[in-house]
């Protein structure tokens, strides 16, 4: 659970102008006096907080490329994710993926194809569904995003002392864990 804590001390927003207490959080509650089930939702919480205080800040780095958010989000589903990187999605998977309806996605698809960033392709087993796949264009351009996001993560971590960068990283394979067994 220390790990998981040190997530959040280290990434929550400095500029924050009000950390929310473990007692408001949960009344009656605070990190280790508490039951493991009420420390895992205090934990939680910060995290959740931490995480989205982090993703707001390295996602300045995205305007370098020239494309909204929903487009990298989208293109990043057709580079990363799947069962293999790289591999065509149809719209519904790629709505789904992203959680907005296929109408949605439609646009968005639409868009990354007039960039040159996705291609369109009937499905070889199914004349009726199409296949979306990431151009080279696309794959680069995300790739590039990617090391710009991880450039200035790293930089803000250089900060950290080499004890501090040690827990966080610990703490980052217990997530990574906790993320390859999620219920």
């Amino acid at each position: 659970m220390v790990k998981l804590v040190s997530i959040a001390k280290y990434i929550s927003s400095p500029m924050s102008t009000k950390k929310i207490s473990s007692q408001e959080a949960r009344p009656g509650t605070s990190p280790g006096a508490g039951s493991k089930k009420q420390d895992a939702w205090l934990v939680a919480d910060r995290l959740h907080s931490a995480a989205i205080h982090l993703l707001r800040r390295v996602r300045h780095e995205d305007t370098a490329s020239g494309e909204g958010p929903a487009r990298l989000s989208a293109l990043s589903v057709l580079v990363f994710a799947g069962p293999r990187p790289g591999q065509s999605k149809t719209l519904g998977e790629l709505a789904a993926a992203e959680q907005v309806k296929p109408p949605t996605m439609s646009r968005i698809v639409a868009g990354l194809v007039r960039s040159h960033l996705a291609t369109i392709a009937v499905d070889p087993h199914d004349a009726r569904r199409m296949r979306i796949s990431a151009t080279t264009k696309g794959t680069r351009l995300l790739q590039q995003a990617r090391e710009r996001r991880i450039a200035s993560l790293s930089a803000n971590l250089d900060r950290l002392s080499s004890a501090e960068l040690a827990e966080l990283g610990a703490a980052v394979e217990s997530l990574i864990k906790l993320l390859q067994n999620w219920c």
